[in-house]
């Protein structure tokens, strides 16, 4: 869900092609839930799932979005979530509104309101151990670095850019700018093109580039002054103040302190030191090989994927990448 900063902040729309060569830290979990919401029968609203009933959206959804990504020259570096804050709030609540969804998606089914059914059915999306290790292993075995964060994935993911390892984060989210990476996009993929969650109807959706100096520049604020902003209005690990949206906010910060509002309003201070100071690892990204005899194993063997299809995406990656992918990417 992240901060809702898109009223406030506009990014510059970019074309893929710009991002040949760039070395990208791509929020996992972010990307997995866009999958996990949007593979899904329109009639059933199931995701796509194997004989043994295992979840395979995520998996189909990163086998053919990255290899878009090589095949574009762009170089994803892949970022897990870890251990969450245990002042991450917001977990709780979604596994509620999770499990609320799940029943209305059975119920509107039942009576034959697909649509509506639909739309319940993304919000049940979920994330489990296994999944996640399948999704290591297949872009392991595609040859792309995975990284895993002692933390947020998004805040490691700001840090490796802060500190010139990738040349941007990529995330859905906003909160990529106060866990202080001074570069990110939003909306990246191949296709240009995403399903209105209203109509069902597709629009032309380009990557856009927020840089952060630029955002603080334009809104007259420091990093600190935008983190009280973001708890004000309320984020992942905290409960915003009632009545306070961005242009409050805005207002807000510009007139009083960081340390002032935090006191006013009974902020968590918590909060606000684990966005100055988000935990992080020492990344290193690691090369690797492409693996085409366990690419097929995993997705052919284990999940039933066409033969014909994963021997075409193996193709397009030897083609682009070779038999080592990374080669030539690392510095």
């Amino acid at each position: 869900m992240g901060v809702q900063f898109g009223g406030i902040i506009k990014g510059k729309e970019i074309e893929i092609e710009s991002l040949r060569g760039r070395k990208i830290a791509i929020d996992a979990f972010n990307t997995m839930f866009q999958f996990l919401t949007t593979i899904r029968d329109r009639e059933t609203g199931e995701p796509l799932k194997d004989s043994h009933g295992f979840v395979t959206s995520h998996l189909s959804g990163l086998l053919y979005r990255t290899t878009k990504f090589i095949e574009a020259g762009i170089k994803p570096v892949y970022v897990f979530d870890g251990k969450r804050p245990e002042f991450k709030y917001v977990s709780a609540e979604r596994a509620i509104v999770r499990e609320a969804a799940r029943v209305r998606w059975h119920e509107h089914m039942e009576k034959g309101e697909t649509e509506e059914g639909f739309k319940a059915a993304k919000m049940s999306a979920t994330i489990n151990q296994e999944m996640i290790d399948h999704a290591k292993k297949l872009l392991e075995y595609m040859g792309v670095p995975v990284i895993q964060a002692p933390s947020e994935g998004e805040a490691q993911c700001a840090w490796m850019c802060a500190n010139g390892e990738v040349w941007a984060s990529a995330s859905q989210d906003w909160d990529s700018i106060i866990f202080g990476s001074p570069r990110f996009i939003r909306n990246l993929s191949i296709s240009g093109k995403r399903r209105s969650p209203k109509t069902g109807a597709y629009f032309e959706l380009k990557p856009e580039v927020i840089e952060s100096k630029q955002v603080f520049a334009s809104l007259g604020l420091t990093r600190e002054q935008m983190i009280v902003m973001a708890m004000l209005m309320g984020t992942d690990f905290n409960e915003g103040v009632e009545k306070y949206g961005p242009k409050r906010s805005l207002e807000l910060v510009k007139k009083e302190k960081p340390k002032e509002i935090i006191s006013k309003f009974n902020l968590p201070e918590n909060v606000y030191e684990f966005f100055l100071n988000p935990p992080h690892a020492e990344s290193k990204i690691e090369e690797k090989e492409l693996q085409p005899d366990k690419i097929m194993k995993l997705m052919v063997d284990e999940h039933e994927f066409s033969r014909e299809r994963i021997e075409k995406v193996i193709d397009t990656l030897k083609r682009t990448g070779g038999t080592n992918v990374l080669s030539k990417w690392l510095k």
